[in-house]
C-alpha cells in the first residue's frame, strides 16, 4: 500500500510508554506516577469550575500559572513557557532549534523520548555512553565533548538530571562545564529534581543557552492533567513562545496548576514520604543481593542477583505487579520500580524474596 508519511516518519517505531493496564487489581509500578492524591486544593478548584467557561479558549500564554511558577521560583513570568507536559516542552524545544539533518546530544541510557523527537523532525542523535554506574565519564570531556563543541551541526544537548531510567544525579560541576562550552542550547529535564539533593535552576542566571524544564506529573500527583514548563533567559522563552501551539495548555490545567503550585507545605509533605520509602526499599533490596543505584527520583533502578531481571520482571507480572524492563544494553540486567505505597512496597518486597528462593 502507498504510504503518505514523510520517509522518516515510515521509518521510525515511535515512543513506548509504560504500560498502562485495564486490570485496576494490578500494583502499577512501571511509570513512576505519585501513589498518593494531588493537594486537597486541587478538588476544590475542580469543584468550582464552570463549564459554562468551556465555551471560551484559554489564555493562551496562561499568565496567571506563569505568574505563580515565578513567584515560586523567584523568577519573571518572561523566563517562562508553559506546556501540555513537559513533552510538549521538549517538542517546543525540538521545533525551535534544531533544523532537519541537524543534531541532538544525550547521553545513553536516558530518556528514550528525546531520539524519537529527533527522528520525527528528521533530525540525528548523538549519543554519550555513560559508565557501568550510569555516570558520566572523565573521558568523555577529554575526548568526545571538544568534538561536539566544534560540530556546528550539534543543537541542543539534553541532559536528565536526575537521569532515568537509572535516577541518579549527575555531578553539577560537570554539568556547568557542558554548560559553558557547548556551543548550542543545553536543556536540564529535571522532571524528578524534587525527589534530589539540588537544582539546576541557578544555571539559567549563569548561562544564556540554558533551559530548565519541570513538569507537575511526579512530585505533584497531576500526571493526568497534563502540565509542564521551562525556566530560561527571556530571549530563549520569547523565541520558543512563537513555535508553541496557540492555546497549547488548556482551562482546567491552568487552573489546577495554580492550586497544586500554590501549596507547597503538601508537596514537601508528599516527597517527603516517597524519599523515606525509597530508602526502606533500597535498604531491603540490598539485604537480599540487590544492587540498587543511587536514586534521586521516585523511583529506583535495580539488578537483582544473578542479574536475572527479566526473569524477576515476569515472575511480578505474574504476581500483578508491574515493573519497568529495558532489554537492551547496559539496562537488561536491571529493573526500574516506582515508588508505590508503604503497602505496595511490602508487597514487592515479599515477592522478590519469595522468587529468590525459586532460583
Amino acid at each position: 500500500m502507498k504510504s503518505f508519511f514523510r520517509k522518516n516518519i515510515d521509518n521510525m517505531d515511535g515512543y513506548t510508554p509504560g504500560e498502562q493496564p485495564k486490570n485496576i487489581n494490578l500494583i502499577k509500578l512501571n511509570t513512576n506516577e505519585n501513589p498518593y492524591p494531588p493537594s486537597p486544593d486541587v478538588a476544590l478548584i475542580l469543584r468550582e469550575i464552570s463549564p459554562e467557561s468551556f465555551r471560551l479558549y484559554p489564555n493562551p500564554t496562561a499568565d496567571l500559572l506563569r505568574n505563580k511558577i515565578a513567584e515560586i521560583f523567584c523568577l519573571k513570568i518572561e523566563n517562562i513557557i508553559t506546556g501540555n507536559g513537559s513533552d510538549d516542552i521538549l517538542t517546543i524545544i525540538l521545533r525551535s532549534f534544531v533544523n532537519e539533518k541537524e543534531n541532538i546530544v544525550c547521553f545513553e541510557p536516558t530518556y528514550s523520548l528525546y531520539p524519537v523527537l529527533a527522528q520525527i523532525e528528521n533530525s540525528k542523535t548523538k549519543t554519550i555512553k555513560l559508565t557501568d554506574n550510569f555516570e558520566i565519564p572523565d573521558i568523555f570531556f577529554e575526548d568526545e565533548f571538544p568534538k561536539l563543541c566544534s560540530d556546528r551541526n550539534n543543537k541542543v544537548f539534553f541532559i536528565a538530571r536526575p537521569n532515568a531510567p537509572t535516577g541518579n544525579s549527575f555531578n553539577i560541576n560537570k554539568i556547568k562545564k557542558i554548560c559553558s562550552l557547548f556551543r548550542g542550547v543545553v536543556v536540564i529535564d529535571e522532571a524528578y529534581v524534587d525527589f534530589a539533593d539540588e537544582s539546576c535552576i541557578k544555571l539559567i542566571n549563569e548561562f544564556d543557552n540554558v533551559i530548565v524544564t519541570r513538569t507537575l506529573s511526579k512530585s505533584y500527583s497531576l500526571a493526568g492533567i497534563r502540565l509542564g514548563w521551562a525556566m530560561a533567559n527571556k530571549n530563549l522563552i520569547a523565541g520558543m513562545m512563537k513555535v508553541k501551539d496557540s492555546y497549547n495548555v488548556n482551562t482546567i490545567t491552568q487552573k489546577l496548576a495554580i492550586a497544586a503550585i500554590n501549596d507547597q507545605d503538601y508537596l514537601k509533605t508528599n516527597i517527603a514520604k516517597i524519599i523515606k520509602t525509597r530508602k526502606y526499599l533500597t535498604e531491603k533490596l540490598s539485604e537480599l543481593g540487590f544492587k540498587t543505584i543511587n536514586s534521586q527520583s521516585n523511583f529506583i533502578f535495580t539488578s537483582p542477583p544473578k542479574k536475572n531481571a527479566k526473569d524477576l520482571f515476569d515472575y511480578l507480572r505474574k504476581n500483578n505487579v508491574l515493573v519497568r524492563y529495558f532489554s537492551n544494553g547496559i539496562t537488561k540486567n536491571y529493573l526500574r520500580i516506582s515508588i508505590g505505597t508503604d503497602h505496595e512496597i511490602q508487597l514487592l518486597i515479599g515477592l522478590c524474596k519469595d522468587f529468590l528462593s525459586l532460583t
